[in-house]
């Protein structure tokens, strides 16, 4: 395995202006420079944790999956004196994209840098969105040859994650099928036997989630939490109610902050407003988003309306959850937060926070932006030698570039002039006819239009059949061009968007993941290339 590291212009633009110091660091409290993590750390010196208690509900969250000796140091250092690198994700099946290995990866490499670097605990957490309700986002994934699969039907009712019970039986059907789309290996049973032994724990999307999650990064001590985890909520229930005293503040501050963000052109990533409390009441695992009206916190399609101490009471009860703009700021009330790791759409939904991190008294932590990985298999590197194309020529998109190069080097050019030149004949000789046909009084001028139309459109279709028969002819050839945007550019963006871990685990086995922790990365925003 060998690591490459790459400049890529980034396509999104607030991470390109983040990444290279531009405007959109002034809406951050911290750069991410050495120094930031180093007054990050000193300003955490201020910062209340309920260290014990807090160590004590991962412990007993985590305790069903069992924890490794690295788990049980970085609960004993959190206990203690630790800081946190967090990161998270919506509890997809098979772990969801890729990314969100990656993002785990990027939380444990960014931990065990600062801890080298500050000389203090650092240790990584992974927080679960398990209260998230759209299961339709985490429910399916993707085979090798693009087929989007889908775990039962469309769901009808919006109910969390990590409520949401699984058919263990037809779960267990539907991953025996996606492994049988990845073809067999020498690691294919053990990996398959593996994953099933799961299904027949698993109890919901939440549960499936973090076995298979842990699974893979339990011996690097990546602790793990879910939002909707009961203790976690009561624990939560003084900063939820901080959140209450400070609804509308929080709301004017973001929404005000999100306007100065689409005036300066990018896009808005929330659709704050004023009346929003950013809060969402929980009742027999369904959640709804709750606004801020006259003093009031309301659901018409609950039927619920609280009061501000209503709403302090069904917080301490355990019945909130948070929505994109206050689960930041929750989960630094929670946790010692010394750096925060996200992709795009967390870093655009983090840009519009910091005046309500400052109204509870708070700043944004370091946002770190996670790693893109792209790995490539030898088959996908023999390809790109094959084509004289690298990695990130490939990325680049050069790869379509070559493809309509060589339907133009192979193109039958002389079937397409001969029937170029017989259009204009054809347009020429209908030209002399309506000549003829005017000068004699005439009238069927729009018969010999429709007329010249069906005969162009006959010599259209027959050069497009003629194109189909050449690239039929060379199907080999421009094969390798589709072999290599399924595998490094699938549906037209990173492989991490669209594959899960585990057809990469079907091949190369379960080290694969600790093989891929151990890489020397260096967190600049660089490209990370992995050749297997």
């Amino acid at each position: 395995m060998r690591l490459e590291q790459v400049e890529l212009k980034a396509a999104n633009p607030l991470l390109n202006s983040y990444q290279q110091q531009g405007e959109l660091v002034s809406f951050f409290h911290y750069e991410q420079t050495q120094q930031a993590f180093e007054q990050r750390l000193n300003d955490l010196k201020q910062h209340p944790v309920r260290r014990e208690q807090l160590s004590n509900i991962i412990r007993d969250f985590m305790a069903p999956y069992g924890l490794s000796q690295k788990d049980e140091q970085h609960l004993a250092e959190l206990a203690k004196n630790a800081v946190a690198v967090v990161g998270g994700q919506q509890a997809g099946l098979l772990t969801g994209p890729l990314y969100s290995v990656h993002k785990a990866i990027t939380v444990i490499a960014l931990a065990n840098e600062q801890r080298q670097k500050l000389a203090v605990p650092v240790v990584p957490v992974f927080w679960i969105a398990g209260e998230d309700h759209d299961i339709d986002e985490i429910n399916h994934t993707f085979t090798s040859e693009l087929q989007k699969v889908t775990f039962g039907e469309k769901t009808k009712h919006k109910k969390q994650a990590s409520y949401t019970a699984l058919d263990r039986v037809a779960l267990a059907a539907w991953v025996t099928d996606i492994f049988t789309s990845f073809g067999e290996t020498a690691y294919t049973k053990e990996l398959l036997a593996g994953v099933l032994a799961e299904v027949e724990r698993a109890t919901t999307f939440t549960d499936f989630f973090v076995r298979l999650m842990h699974g893979l990064f339990k011996e690097h001590g990546l602790l793990m939490i879910d939002a909707a985890d009961e203790k976690l909520r009561l624990y939560e229930a003084p900063y939820f109610e901080a959140l209450i005293d400070h609804a509308a503040e929080i709301a004017n501050v973001v929404t005000a902050r999100e306007t100065h963000l689409v005036e300066l052109g990018y896009a808005m990533p929330i659709g704050a407003t004023e009346d929003a409390a950013n809060l969402f009441y929980t009742e027999d695992g369904a959640r709804y988003l709750l606004v801020h009206k006259d003093g009031k916190f309301l659901n018409h399609a609950a039927n619920v309306h609280f009061t501000i101490e209503e709403m302090k009471a069904e917080a301490r009860a355990g019945h909130l959850s948070n929505n994109v703009v206050t689960r930041p700021m929750m989960q630094d009330m929670v946790f010692p937060v010394l750096s925060f790791v996200g992709g795009p759409g967390e870093l655009a939904y983090w840009s519009t926070l910091k005046e309500g991190f400052e109204v509870l008294g708070m700043k944004v932590p370091v946002f770190t932006p996670r790693l893109n990985i792209t790995m490539v298999t030898s088959h996908t590197q023999a390809l790109l030698d094959g084509l004289q194309l690298t990695v990130k020529e490939a990325l680049e998109g050069k790869v379509d570039d070559l493809r309509e190069a060589f339907k133009a080097q192979v193109y039958d050019k002389e079937a397409q002039q001969t029937l170029e030149t017989t259009k204009r004949l054809i347009e020429q000789q209908y030209a002399e006819l309506h000549e003829h046909l005017i000068a004699h009084d005439l009238h069927v001028n729009a018969l010999v239009d429709k007329n010249l139309n069906f005969h162009k459109s006959q010599l259209d279709f027959m050069m497009r059949k003629i194109e189909q028969e050449v690239l039929t002819k060379h199907e080999v050839a421009m094969r390798r061009f589709g072999d290599v945007e399924r595998d490094l550019l699938p549906l037209g963006s990173f492989q991490e968007r669209t594959y899960t871990p585990y057809p990469y685990l079907n091949n190369y086995g379960m080290t694969l993941i600790d093989d891929l922790v151990a890489l020397p990365y260096i967190l600049d925003g660089r490209h990370q290339i992995v050749y297997l």
